[in-house]
């Protein structure tokens, strides 16, 4: 089949994570500084008129029913469309990194899909089906950096500079639900401002940071991996950070760093922000449709 969309899927950093409560349902509440960053996946895809969806790997094993697949689904049911499509994916964002990468995939599958479909859903309704997915869904959708809160669903768009960073993953990924369930993470701290964090964060010429990823302390236990990826970014000089509920940690470059003594089991990139999501302004603001 001829490949008619061929699409990035950014990833994502946790500038900060803090967990400011839990609902009565179990749910976090969380404030954070997500920022798109130019490590992407890429996704093929190409339009079946039987109505059924299929997947390729094009270089990693995924799950036979991973978030593009259900993506694909979920907008069928909500819109009724009978179209279906065939989706390559070819995976560089790790697993289990706090990058965003499953997330992001499934917003950029449900932009294509809406566009390749004419279904003329909106940014809004799309992240209804999207938040049913995954917490992390709607931010990819909304196309730009951002300030999220409630457990994910309600954010802010945030003018970060476009700034350098180190991303390190190493072996061992985490997961997000035993870093979430463990009794001593902390889940009270207290609520920031965008005001807040962007003086601190962004106040000087330098990126100084702001606040901490109150997953980081429970990770660090779980994972050694995590504890080696900030020793590592360490002797380089760098204060490094977890983020997100994975095993990656970054940090913002001032100056240029030799990667090549990296541990054979990391993955090192250097990575940029971006400007905005690629596929920002493929959904409509307004639409005809009703989810």
């Amino acid at each position: 089949m001829q490949s008619l969309y061929d699409i990035p899927a950014p990833a994502k950093l946790n500038l900060f994570l803090h967990i400011t409560g839990r609902r009565t349902d179990g749910y976090h509440l969380l404030q954070s500084a997500f920022m798109l960053i130019d490590w992407c996946d890429t996704l093929h895809f190409a339009l079946r008129s039987d109505g059924l969806v299929s997947r390729e790997d094009l270089n990693v094993r995924l799950p036979a029913d991973d978030l593009n697949v259900r993506a694909a689904r979920a907008l069928q049911q909500a819109t009724g469309c009978t179209q279906g499509v065939h989706i390559g994916v070819h995976k560089s964002i790790p697993a289990q990194a706090g990058m965003g990468g499953g997330s992001s995939d499934a917003a950029s599958s449900l932009l294509a899909l809406n566009r390749l479909w004419n279904l003329h859903l909106s940014v809004q309704e799309l992240s209804v089906i999207g938040l049913e997915l995954g917490a992390d869904v709607p931010f990819f959708l909304s196309g730009r950096h951002g300030w999220v809160e409630g457990i994910g669903e309600r954010i802010t768009p945030l003018p970060i500079p476009s700034l350098r960073w180190v991303v390190v993953k190493p072996d061992a990924g985490l997961d997000t639900k035993l870093i979430f369930s463990d009794p001593s993470l902390k889940r009270d701290s207290e609520p920031a401002t965008i005001t807040g964090f962007a003086a601190d964060a962004f106040g000087k010429t330098n990126f100084s940071g702001f606040g901490r990823n109150d997953l980081q302390t429970v990770a660090q236990k779980l994972c050694p991996g995590v504890n080696q990826a900030l020793h590592w970014l360490g002797g380089k000089g760098l204060s490094g950070r977890m983020t997100g509920s994975g095993s990656a940690v970054f940090a913002h470059l001032q100056h240029d760093i030799d990667v090549r003594d990296a541990p054979s089991a990391f993955q090192v990139k250097l990575c940029s922000g971006l400007d905005a999501h690629p596929l920002l302004g493929w959904a409509n603001s307004e639409s005809k449709m009703k989810v």
